[in-house]
């Protein structure tokens, strides 16, 4: 069985504190490069909300990766909570 939303939102909140933490960004910092409001990028990394692909690829470009990398690190944080 798949992972619920919240289980995926949370995930990709988390993939995407990490790499920003990785980068060695603060939230304001990234929601600059991302033309969005911090608040936003927190209910992001909080699994709050559940951004639209237009949205995680604006993230993934404010942190300078490929998309797919923050997917595939959700995907395997939500798989992990699982077991």
């Amino acid at each position: 069985m798949g992972a619920t939303a919240k289980v995926l939102s949370v995930a990709f909140g988390r993939a995407m504190r990490e790499e920003r933490l990785n980068k060695g960004l603060s939230q304001e910092e990234l929601a600059f490069r991302c033309n969005l409001d911090r608040t936003y990028i927190s209910s992001v990394e909080r699994g709050k909300v559940n951004p639209s692909i237009h949205i995680t690829w604006l993230i993934a470009v404010g942190l300078d990766i490929p998309l797919w990398v923050l997917i595939k690190s959700a995907e395997e944080l939500a798989s992990n909570k699982e077991k």
